[in-house]
């Protein structure tokens, strides 16, 4: 889905200057289309998650808010796996494997994912700074409601970028992810963003934390998350 300049600037209650600023000095994902700026609702949910935006306005909400709340990331990422050590040269591949491995879908989904992820231009790197990038398919794909998958990516050399730098650290920490659905890819970035914003993990990743340490974190993520669809329904 996309929106243009004013319904994005609608949604966060700012002026529609304000977003041009975004544009230049911001990096907010844009795309000029006929001399009209055309903004990707995956891409803009991402990039306002990295920086603590929310919006005002429904352009920009999930269809059901509940569904974050509801999204376990810690089944997803068992299925996905930490990998460690991988080359930068071999991040496609890893990519491909994962998505071999998902469950929820068909051989010929796998197939065509794969062959999605391989093609160029096929994976959105999305960097988030700190060293983070969450990389997913560049192409939405509506898969099976259990379907989906998170996989960690510990690189041991940075990732050339084709995309613009949030910052000058190299990306070296990969939360590669797939989602069942369009509307389960913006809750998916929602979780992964607020995960990445937990203090504890970033010093767990940095001092080369144990895998069953990071799944405890998210784990408690997921709990936290539950906790609050808990204490919302009680309202």
């Amino acid at each position: 889905m996309y929106l243009n300049l004013i319904q994005l600037a609608e949604s966060f209650g700012v002026s529609e200057k304000v977003v041009e600023g975004w544009i230049r000095d911001e990096g907010l994902p844009h795309t000029p289309d006929r001399r009209v700026l055309l903004f990707d609702r995956a891409q803009v949910a991402q990039w306002a998650a990295t920086r603590g935006l929310a919006a005002k306005a429904g352009f920009l909400a999930a269809a059901n808010p509940a569904l974050g709340a509801a999204l376990r990331l810690a089944p997803l990422l068992h299925t996905g796996g930490i990998w460690r050590g991988v080359a930068a040269a071999e991040v496609t591949e890893v990519f491909v494997r994962v998505a071999s491995a998902m469950h929820g879908a068909t051989p010929q989904v796998r197939e065509l994912l794969g062959q999605r992820l391989r093609a160029a231009g096929g994976v959105t790197l999305a960097p988030v700074g700190g060293g983070f990038a969450l990389p997913h398919p560049a192409t939405r794909i509506t898969l099976g409601r259990d379907s989906g998958t998170v996989a960690l990516l510990l690189l041991h050399d940075g990732l050339a970028l084709s995309e613009p730098r949030v910052d000058e650290v190299p990306v070296t920490r990969l939360w590669f992810f797939i989602a069942a659905s369009p509307r389960a890819h913006l809750d998916m970035v929602g979780r992964l963003s607020r995960l990445l914003a937990n203090g504890s993990l970033r010093e767990r990743l940095e001092r080369g934390a144990s895998d069953e340490e990071i799944f405890q974190v998210v784990a408690a993520a997921d709990a936290a998350a539950a906790e609050v669809k808990q204490q919302e329904g009680k309202a």
